[in-house]
């Protein structure tokens, strides 16, 4: 892409994701997204009741008299994106394809983090981890993430949750919150999820295209596998093969939402057929009130 035309698409973003930022999380992130754990505050003179493991020593014994230590939530966050960039993501039939829903999000999320004084990082999987970005401050870290979105091109096609998962854990030395936006189309990843989720706090996004899960009636058609380049031929007039072809998907979901549901991982489906503002919000609805 043209530098002209990339600068043209980083600053279109950027304006809209500002305001979607403000929209979505106004008065949601910190509720919806903890902490890293408890630090220090300040002093302040015992009280009856007290946990005495609290009390600070080297303070009482100055001023001859205890005095307890007070800790907080400690809020500032690191967020990193696990954004899958195989090749199918290459693909969509309604609105946009799933890598533009994708960006959007990211963007989003990576200005709320910038609002809120939070370090962002991303890390770009395919079968291999394609690229690493390191969690930093400041507009002109999140405005280097934005490029790489918008004009970012893998070396490989296939998927592997599980390398990203297992990449996450061993680099990411602290806790932080990692949304991983995905079709999850993957071999086997539950174990290393569970791992993953222990250590961090790891937040699904499900990327869906109505396409993936049933099939029109359009007759004989050519599907082209983004990932593998096999082609195969499919009588999508048959309803019995479109009905094996939606069982299969609900099976994979049903699977999938499982697998979340055993590593405690909280999870939202964005389809490139409409907004995916709600279904994100009604997630950080369900997080703020737990």
């Amino acid at each position: 892409m043209q530098t002209n035309d990339l600068l043209k698409k980083v600053r279109k973003l950027e304006i809209k994701s500002r305001g979607l930022s403000s929209e979505l999380f106004s008065g949601q992130y910190h509720s919806a997204f903890k902490g890293r754990g408890m630090s220090f505050s300040e002093v302040r003179e015992y009280q009856p009741g007290d946990d005495i493991r609290t009390i600070d020593w080297n303070v009482t014994a100055r001023f001859n008299h205890p005095y307890v230590k007070v800790f907080e939530e400690e809020r500032e966050l690191t967020i990193m994106l696990v954004v899958d960039v195989s090749g199918s993501n290459d693909f969509g039939t309604q609105r946009m394809f799933k890598m533009e829903l994708v960006t959007e999000v990211c963007a989003v999320l990576a200005f709320s983090s910038l609002q809120n004084n939070d370090k962002v990082g991303v890390i770009f999987f395919s079968d291999k981890i394609e690229k690493y970005i390191p969690p930093k401050k400041g507009k002109s870290h999140v405005l280097r993430i934005i490029r790489e979105l918008i004009d970012f091109r893998p070396e490989h096609k296939k998927t592997n949750v599980a390398e990203a998962l297992r990449f996450l854990t061993n680099v990411t030395k602290k806790r932080c919150t990692a949304f991983v936006l995905s079709d999850f189309q993957s071999p086997g990843f539950n174990d290393v999820l569970k791992i993953a989720a222990r250590k961090h706090d790891v937040v699904a996004l499900q990327v869906v295209d109505p396409r993936e899960v049933q099939l029109p009636d359009v007759g004989l058609v050519q599907f082209l596998d983004a990932e593998t380049g096999d082609v195969r031929w499919i009588d999508t007039s048959d309803r019995a093969v479109r009905k094996s072809y939606e069982l299969n998907y609900r099976k994979h979901d049903e699977a999938l939402r499982n697998s979340f549901a055993r590593a405690g991982v909280d999870m939202a489906v964005l389809q490139t057929d409409r907004s995916w503002i709600t279904p994100l919000s009604n997630l950080l609805k369900r997080r703020g009130a737990q």
